[in-house]
């Protein structure tokens, strides 16, 4: 059961990224329509991410308080109505800058339950030998959700126009939330579809340590040096991963010159590395940690996948041909995404009944990271060209793979009550 119920936060995590990507492939159309220059337009990717790093921490406390099933279910349809609302600001209405800025801030604070409420749920119900796949099965939801994104929305764009594909994003998002709300329970113990022997495994791999308080006080998190360095170095890995889900698609049409069509077509390459890179980066964690520990398990794979993102995302922008600049960028963000579940199943080892709230501040960092490349990618195009603006991300993943050198995932926190 712990496993259907993953595959459905999995189809949660693609449809969040369908909501907010949706947003960059109809972007240009969107500036044209209300008049807005490409910084703008980057102000308004960095409202959401804004909204959505806000939230994070008190997303993962309402998580930890009342639970994922409850969470999650009204963060989708708060979610919902906010992504419709995007559609449905009139042309021609005054302060419509001001407009999107709001609606888009709101529907980063819904989205933002996401994640910690999934950690929430990792935490209660999956072993600490499975917490890397775990969590590489929920964000290879990212790399799916976005990378359907840009042939779903072209599609109905080129249809329907842009508002619509909002709206199908929207009517989506609200179904999942609540097909999550039925089948989805708070802690195994309550789900009448697990069984004596699966909830015999779950307990046993969760009581992993007698160390450490039942409760975690926040002068403990922030005096912890796995939790900031974790922090600090999911900073950069969220700058990096914002450069493909707010300005690829631009950079492509735009910059490359490649028409709408093979655009949506090459934009679903980094996507699709990432939903490759986050389950294999899980699973060789898991096994790693099981033959040689954990610090070797969670960090060493962290050091790996994000030092090998600096240098695909570096050779990548100076690549000539689009096609295969578009290739060697997605291996950069797939090594980029192998890293992933290092940083999720980290906070749910080391945190425990907090698991939510800390996860959410490392989140935080990672957001903050997102909406400052939203935002500073442009200037940095506009003044030094593309080329340093992918130079900028591939810096600091090396120095975010650097950070994991600090961290050691066996300093436990906070322990579950047995």
């Amino acid at each position: 059961m712990r496993w259907l119920l993953l595959i459905w936060i999995f189809v949660m995590s693609a449809i969040t990224y369908l909501d907010r990507v949706n947003i960059s492939i109809s972007g240009r159309w969107l500036a044209q329509e209300y008049g807005f220059s490409d910084v703008q337009l980057g102000w308004i990717f960095s409202a959401f991410v804004l909204g959505y790093a806000a939230f994070q921490v008190p997303g993962g406390w309402l998580a930890d308080r009342f639970g994922a099933r409850r969470v999650l279910t009204a963060g989708a349809l708060w979610w919902g109505i906010f992504t419709a609302l995007t559609a449905s600001v009139p042309a021609g209405i005054g302060a419509a800058l001001a407009v999107f800025l709001g609606v888009r801030f709101m529907l980063g604070a819904g989205e933002a339950v996401v994640y910690p409420s999934s950690n929430r749920f990792v935490a209660n119900w999956i072993p600490t030998g499975e917490r890397g796949i775990a969590n590489g099965l929920i964000f290879a939801g990212v790399g799916a959700g976005a990378g359907l994104a840009p042939p779903l929305i072209t599609a109905v764009m080129v249809r329907y126009g842009w508002r619509t594909s909002f709206w199908v994003c929207a009517a989506i998002g609200c179904v999942a939330g609540l097909v999550w709300y039925l089948v989805a329970r708070d802690r195994p113990d309550q789900h009448h579809r697990v069984n004596a022997g699966e909830l015999e495994l779950i307990r046993a791999g969760l009581i992993e340590t007698s160390e450490g308080p039942t409760t975690l006080a926040w002068s403990r998190v922030f005096a912890s040096r796995e939790v900031l360095a974790s922090t600090l170095s999911y900073f950069c890995y969220g700058y990096a991963a914002y450069m493909f889900f707010a300005w690829f698609f631009i950079y492509l049409s735009k910059v490359r010159g490649v028409n709408l069509r093979l655009s949506a077509f090459y934009t679903m390459l980094p996507f699709l590395a990432m939903s490759l890179g986050s389950p294999l980066g899980g699973l060789v964690s898991d096994a790693v940690c099981r033959h040689w520990g954990k610090r070797a398990g969670r960090c060493g794979i962290a050091v790996v996948g994000m030092g090998l993102a600096a240098v695909f995302i570096a050779l990548g922008s100076n690549v000539k041909s689009a096609a295969l600049a578009s290739v060697v960028l997605a291996g950069g963000v797939g090594a980029l995404y192998l890293s992933q579940s290092s940083f999720w199943a980290l906070t749910a080892d080391i945190a425990g009944p907090s698991a939510g709230a800390v996860s959410g501040l490392m989140n935080m960092g990672g957001q903050i990271g997102g909406a400052l490349t939203a935002s500073l990618t442009p200037i940095i195009a506009m003044y030094f060209g593309w080329a340093a603006s992918f130079l900028t991300a591939a810096v600091l993943c090396a120095f975010g793979a650097l950070l994991w050198l600090l961290v050691d995932p066996n300093q436990v926190l906070a322990r579950r009550e047995a």
